[in-house]
């Protein structure tokens, strides 16, 4: 279902195809119509940085992006986009018909959500990215809180890194992320980063190792056979400066993108790792492993990541809540 629409925003007092056609010289005429599949195309490579990018989600050639962006430029009467490399960046203008495109598509998307919601044989859908590092039993611990929305819910949980799921969240395809980072300043997505919680590490090893590991924490950690998360997590960087300071320095000998992996590595012998404690019971239980120490000096923190919209989605407040009250009520 498409949709073409006027909007009123107090932000920008109108939002419409009147407005982004004040980008045209002024020798066009003002009465042709916003082509909508073209300022989707141009959204979505200025979201991405990348035309082959672009392509890939659109499921259409990066030669057919190509022609449609010049012939909108053309339209226009201004140029979108300058390169600096291989990269794409906005010119001024692009970024002036970024944000209106921006309004336009969240609000489309709200419209369909809206429509939907409405209908009392659908159910309403939630949304929501998960990031790759978030430990699994938290998420769950988190997501599970949706199913309190009144009436008939949907969850749709996709994981991802985090940048495929900011492209996710900034083409309304998302409604909440839940990472263990923020939005950084500068990025061209208008979204609210909301702080979940934080908590220290803890430290498991198998049962026979885990006595003589526990005496003389965290120094045990010495050359002992470790298991580390991967580079797409804050935790290997922070975990690193703390062996460091404390001038510790295990063997590391696996390094895992997918926690769950590491934790079945950890629970056959193979090294200590570490999660954070605020999931230890359940590791504990589920991988019989043991223990051997924690610390609070490496802080693992949590976030969700909402877009800005006009309407707010009802699913965003009640799991961030419940997020928050997690981490309230976890024994630290």
């Amino acid at each position: 279902m498409q949709f073409v629409f006027i909007v009123l925003l107090d932000r920008k007092n109108l939002l419409c195809f009147g407005r982004l056609q004040a980008c045209q010289t002024a020798g066009r005429s003002m009465g042709q119509q916003l082509n909508y599949s073209h300022l989707r195309y141009f959204y979505t490579v200025a979201s991405e940085g990348s035309i082959v990018k672009a392509s890939r989600l659109l499921h259409v050639s990066p030669q057919t992006i190509s022609g449609q962006l010049k012939v909108f430029e053309d339209y226009l009467g201004v140029r979108l986009f300058d390169r600096q490399g291989r990269r794409l960046v906005m010119s001024d203008s692009g970024k002036q018909v970024y944000s209106y495109a921006e309004d336009i598509f969240a609000l489309g998307a709200e419209l369909q959500q809206s429509l939907r919601s409405q209908d009392a044989h659908q159910p309403f859908v939630f949304n929501v990215g998960v990031s790759d590092v978030i430990p699994k039993m938290l998420a769950v611990q988190i997501l599970r809180h949706c199913f309190r929305l009144p009436g008939s819910t949907k969850l749709v949980c996709r994981e991802g890194d985090f940048e495929a799921l900011l492209s996710e969240l900034a083409l309304n395809n998302l409604d909440l992320i839940l990472s263990d980072r923020t939005l950084t300043p500068g990025t061209p997505i208008r979204a609210y980063n909301h702080f979940l919680g934080e908590c220290g590490l803890s430290f498991y090893a198998g049962s026979q190792a885990a006595h003589a590991l526990r005496e003389g924490f965290p120094r045990s950690l010495h050359q002992h056979p470790f298991l580390i998360c991967g580079d797409k997590s804050n935790q290997k960087i922070n975990l690193q400066s703390w062996f460091d300071q404390e001038q510790i320095y295990p063997t590391i000998i696996a390094e895992f993108d997918d926690s769950a992996m590491l934790k079945y590595f950890g629970k056959s012998g193979h090294g200590i790792f570490c999660t954070p404690s605020i999931i230890e019971e359940h590791v504990a239980q589920q991988y019989g492993v043991e223990v051997i120490g924690r610390t609070t000096q490496v802080v693992e923190r949590f976030y969700a990541i909402s877009p800005e919209r006009k309407v707010k989605h009802p699913g965003v407040r009640l799991l961030v809540e419940a997020a928050q009250q997690i981490f309230a009520d976890w024994p630290q």
